[in-house]
């Protein structure tokens, strides 16, 4: 799936098409610094029910927020240096207790995820919109 945004308001449609869609437990978010990664997130926890406060976890590592389905964690590995910090903040726990595991940056843990299904969003921006590519 293909989508085009040129204003905020349009991720609403992104998500409304998603959504529906979200069969697995793992969501990886890849796009630029900026690109609107935190910003999808803040539309798709907002849809699922949640009433947090939803905010990049660049410096925290991983959030939590809760919906009527259960929890969700966003992650951003980002600052990972290698494979083994992240096992250090435990993610294979997180992934076997949530509703919804969302990882911004995933590049350094996406060998450990063949096995597992997920699906995978991709941010693009032109900087006047952005192309997103959901599979």
């Amino acid at each position: 799936m293909q989508f085009k945004i040129n204003k905020i308001e349009d991720w609403q449609n992104v998500v409304n098409e998603i959504l529906p869609k979200l069969q697995h437990p793992i969501l990886l978010l890849k796009g630029n610094l900026g690109a609107g990664k935190t910003t999808f997130t803040q539309f798709l926890l907002k849809n699922l029910g949640s009433t947090d406060e939803v905010s990049s976890p660049t410096y925290a590592i991983v959030n939590e927020y809760h919906t009527a389905k259960g929890n969700v964690f966003h992650f951003d590995l980002y600052r990972m240096k290698n494979i083994e910090e992240v096992y250090d903040i435990g993610i294979e726990e997180y992934l076997d207790n949530c509703y919804l595991c969302i990882i911004e940056w995933p590049e350094i843990y996406e060998e450990e995820l063949e096995d597992f299904q997920h699906h995978e969003l991709k941010i693009k921006s032109d900087g006047e919109s952005r192309t997103i590519v959901f599979n």
